[in-house]
């Protein structure tokens, strides 16, 4: 998002300083070293707005803090329900490795136990021949259809 308006800014600077086709009239053009002048006068000016307004600047202030300890505020929450969920996620892995483990000794068995079937169990159950097509020479000896 902040590229995009990164691009957007450079591209406005980019048009501004291309030559129009139109002539623009005399009060619309600014001599750049005119208008950086102009620039520097006008944050020089903002500069001096608290000694020209002190109530408001103490109303910004205030209202600077006050968005601070909400956003302190909304940061502590989002950190206290994602820590939550990773003790959660921890625990829920901690238990199912202690079930695992707990099922790994109680399954072990001993290798007279394993070797219980016999040829005849593993064989594959019997299975009739599948037939075959018919050989072509009896495919051309059928009537069509």
């Amino acid at each position: 998002m902040f590229f995009l308006l990164r691009m957007a800014f450079w591209l406005a600077i980019v048009c501004m300083l291309l030559p129009g086709s139109k002539q623009a009239s005399p009060e619309a053009q600014i001599d750049p070293t005119q208008a950086m002048t102009l620039a520097g006068a006008a944050v020089s000016d903002m500069r001096g707005f608290c000694d020209r307004q002190p109530d408001a600047c103490k109303a910004g202030g205030k209202v600077a803090v006050a968005l601070g300890h909400k956003a302190e505020a909304g940061a502590l929450t989002l950190y206290e329900i994602v820590s939550t969920k990773m003790k959660d996620k921890a625990a829920a892995q901690k238990t199912a490795k202690a079930d695992t483990k707990a099922d790994a000794k109680t399954v072990s068995v001993s290798a007279a136990d394993r070797g219980t079937l016999t040829q005849s169990d593993v064989a594959p159950a019997w299975h009739g021949r599948v037939p075959l097509p018919p050989r072509r020479a009896d495919r051309n000896t059928r009537p069509s259809a």
